[in-house]
């Protein structure tokens, strides 16, 4: 059996991932330290309850999520499910890593490249052959189908490919055929796609302004749900991991609805 040292793996990721150039609303890395010696991984959306315990089971040693811990404006006190929480990875000795917009951000291995990759979307490329972004902290994607398809015929793709019925906002015949789109909770990033005349905009979330926006501008709007829109990041983070130091790296899916 194969073992990192902890230490090793997270200056591994943190450099894979450029870390210090986000300021992020949790912090990404480690979050919370655990034995010195990992063997076996279990990757999640989100570090919930859930997750700990199903990790608990299958003997993990470290969990690495998207969504960590320790939020910013969020009660700081350890208390309630927060020490829940802290009990069971303190009690099995189990490390926390957590990489959040890193993570969106990647142009390999990130939600928004892997995300293209399940939808055939081809991103728009820059001359240096890196993903023409922009919008808030660079985090949104613009891109063409490599087939026009009517917004209804996308939405039914859409389903299929995330195992999600998404909410699709706009006229069901409008041809579409470029694309921007963040994964996540990126709804207050519609303007900006409508500003640069993209035919939609593909995200997790929506708000109720952005029904109205869809409506009077013609842009299509497709929330395709948080959670299933950041599966994929992280499996491909798992994947790079024990490709590159064979350890044993496992992905649960815990169900969430939004």
């Amino acid at each position: 059996m194969n073992l990192i040292d902890v230490k090793d793996l997270s200056n591994w990721l943190d450099n894979l991932l450029k870390i210090s150039m986000f300021e992020d609303y949790s912090p990404n890395g480690l979050q919370v330290e655990g034995k010195a010696k990992i063997a076996r991984i279990i990757t999640g959306v989100s570090a919930s309850e859930a997750l700990l315990k199903c990790a608990i089971k299958k003997c993990a040693d470290a969990i690495l999520v998207h969504h960590g811990w320790f939020w910013k404006n969020e009660n700081p006190c350890i208390k309630g499910i927060k020490k829940t929480r802290l009990n069971l990875v303190l009690k099995h000795d189990i490390n926390i890593f957590a990489y959040h917009l890193p993570l969106d951000a990647h142009p390999l291995l990130g939600n928004n490249a892997q995300l293209a990759n399940i939808l055939d979307i081809t991103p728009f490329l820059d001359e240096k052959n890196k993903p023409i972004t922009y919008g808030y902290k660079s985090l949104i994607w613009t891109g063409s189908l490599q087939k026009s398809k009517t917004l209804q015929e996308l939405g039914n793709d859409i389903e299929k490919r995330l195992n999600r019925s998404p909410l699709i906002i706009g006229k069901p015949e409008k041809i579409i055929q470029s694309i921007a789109w963040c994964t996540g909770a990126a709804q207050n990033m519609f303007q900006d796609a409508i500003n640069k005349n993209f035919d939609a905009f593909l995200t997790g979330e929506i708000s109720e302004h952005n029904v109205h926006l869809a409506r009077e501008t013609n842009t299509g709007f497709i929330s395709a749900g948080h959670h299933a829109t950041e599966r994929f990041g992280i499996q491909a983070l798992g994947t790079k991991i024990a490709q590159e130091f064979g350890i044993e790296v496992e992905f649960i899916d815990i169900d969430n609805p939004v």
